[in-house]
């Protein structure tokens, strides 16, 4: 059983991404003043009294706009709504109880779910502010909890109301075993469509507006596969071009998401090439050391004869020079061309950097490699190997031990690179070669 879902839902600009970051203790939310900033349902997880849960921020709910971005936040809350156990109302002391307040209650009460009304920015200690007390006008069974998502106030007795409002049995432990995977890519390249595809629904906003996913989403896919944790992420844009702050957060949630990650799915645009842009996105993912998998989107909108494949991987293979190791899949996110093939490339790319080999075995490997070309030398002196180990894995990382490291070219390393993929295969994944001098130590693995 997961653990219980709480989605913290309001009118925009009430403090919600505010109070989800100090309820998770960590800033994963955007939090800016400006009505809008969060757009998708955000994931993270909380403790309290020795239980678990999911929170969900949630975009702010307009409840009557013709506008297309902010009606599909109100969709996102809704399925927000729900899917959650319990419900976390904010409203804002300051502005005291509106009209919109008064429409998002009346649907929160129809979703027959457990309500909390939680009034934030009461900031000052003391007494409470008088605006307080108009929002026991909504009706809630549960009285309205005063809190501070700045300063942290009342939010124990809010998370105390929360768990009072669960049931015991729904506090089950689960160990999350899923592959994470982080989608990431240019903006308007297809990220949200493909993960609305993987998911079978309108799991995250998607429209032709570039810049549109601000946040790193995760969406928990479970299919014949194997389990999948899919995080959809910020399109990532040229530095040059990234002006206001928000956009700026999100270019770091992107570079958040990649470490969080076990594989990245690199989204391409397939009427554009693989552009200078993508080269540095891919570089974000090969430099973490992820595995990874190219995805060309929108290959329904080209024009193909019998060459249109083999030219396209050549082209995108001479602009990745240093991802030859990566998978290539042709895909449409909007038809659902090749979508299923990108389940099985993921479990095998993961398994790829999780292998681990025996000392006994690369030293064979080595041996043959060295017998088949010499170790270079410089100025008389040849460099030695001695021996060398696995110390880690995703990704796979070696030691290799000789007498001098300054002698060991760049080449000749990515000639046992190259060794140790034809004998093991690692596809999918980067690999790390660490060289060390006769008696350095090894790194901790």
């Amino acid at each position: 059983m997961s653990k219980p879902i709480v989605a913290i839902v309001g009118r925009p600009n009430v403090g919600k991404s505010t109070l989800f970051n100090k309820l998770i203790g960590e800033r994963r939310s955007i939090v800016e003043d400006i009505p809008g900033v969060t757009r998708d349902r955000i994931y993270g997880e909380t403790e309290w009294c020795g239980k678990k849960l999911t929170l969900i921020d949630t975009g702010g709910i307009e409840p009557k706009t013709d506008d297309l971005i902010l009606s599909q936040m109100k969709l996102q809350a809704e399925i927000a709504v729900e899917s959650a156990d319990v419900i976390v109302f904010l409203c804002d002391v300051r502005t005291g109880l509106t009209a919109a307040d008064r429409d998002v209650a009346v649907m929160l009460k129809k979703s027959g779910k457990p309500i909390i009304p939680a009034i934030n920015k009461c900031d000052r200690v003391g007494s409470l502010p008088f605006e307080y007390y108009e929002f026991y006008e909504l009706g809630f069974e549960q009285e309205p909890i005063a809190v501070s998502s700045v300063h942290g106030s009342g939010t124990g007795d809010l998370l105390d109301a929360v768990i009072a409002a669960i049931p015991d049995a729904d506090f089950a432990e689960e160990e999350d075993d899923s592959i994470k995977v982080a989608v990431i890519g240019k903006p308007n390249a297809g990220k949200s469509s493909i993960i609305n595809r993987f998911v079978g629904s309108e799991r995250l906003i998607v429209s032709s507006i570039a810049g549109t996913t601000r946040d790193a989403v995760d969406t928990l896919v479970e299919n014949e596969y194997g389990k999948f944790t899919f995080i959809d992420t910020a399109g990532i844009r040229r530095q040059s071009k990234i002006n206001d702050k928000i956009e700026k957060y999100s270019v770091l949630r992107a570079h958040m998401a990649v470490e969080r990650a076990d594989v990245c799915l690199i989204m391409v645009d397939a009427n554009e090439g693989v552009t200078e842009q993508d080269e540095r996105i891919a570089g974000i993912a090969h430099e973490a050391g992820k595995a990874s998998i190219i995805l060309v989107n929108k290959w329904d909108t080209v024009e193909k004869d019998n060459r249109t494949v083999n030219e396209y991987t050549k082209r995108v293979y001479e602009a990745l020079g240093y991802m030859q190791y990566a998978p290539l899949l042709f895909v449409s996110a909007k038809t659902g061309q090749r979508v299923p093939n990108i389940f099985e490339h993921i479990q095998y790319v993961y398994n790829q950097t999780q292998m681990r080999i025996s000392t006994g075995m690369l030293n064979d490997v080595l041996g043959d490699a060295t017998t088949r070309v010499q170790p270079p030398s410089d100025k008389g002196k040849r460099l030695k190997i001695y021996y060398m180990t696995q110390i880690r894995t995703a990704p796979p990382t070696f030691v290799i031990f000789c007498n001098n490291a300054e002698l060991f070219h760049f080449s000749y390393q990515r000639f046992i690179e190259n060794c140790l993929r034809e004998t093991f295969g690692f596809r999918g994944t980067p690999i790390k070669l660490i060289i060390r001098q006769k008696g350095e130590e090894v790194p901790d693995a």
